[in-house]
């Protein structure tokens, strides 16, 4: 992960593109990605979305790097261990959606 990061760096640093990469930008690029990535989906059948064809699993495949990217750039941007916060919100999760109350549910923790 950490070579990726330094790639990223890198990457902005060729292109004097870290001016850019305020939280507040990197917010609103990634939301424009995982937007960009929502339209894929947009009018897919269920069936569909399970099994895309090979240039729509290619779009898919794109637009989760973008994601992923922009992700790690702010993490890196607040000094945030995307790993680490993975594992503690997974753990508040299991606390808030106790399986035995919640399995087989898409209900909010405040609904069951």
């Amino acid at each position: 992960m950490q070579e990726l990061i330094k790639q990223l760096q890198q990457f902005a640093a060729e292109r004097d593109w870290d001016q850019f990469h305020s939280p507040k930008n990197l917010s609103m690029a990634l939301a424009v990605e995982a937007s960009e990535l929502l339209e894929i989906f947009q009018w897919m059948q269920e069936s569909e979305s399970l099994a895309p064809d090979s240039a729509t699993r290619a779009r898919i495949s794109d637009e989760l790097a973008d994601v992923f990217v922009y992700c790690l750039l702010m993490c890196n941007k607040l000094d945030i261990d995307l790993l680490e916060a993975a594992r503690h919100k997974l753990q508040k999760n299991a606390e808030k959606y106790p399986a035995e109350k919640v399995k087989g549910s898409p209900k909010k923790y405040n609904e069951y």
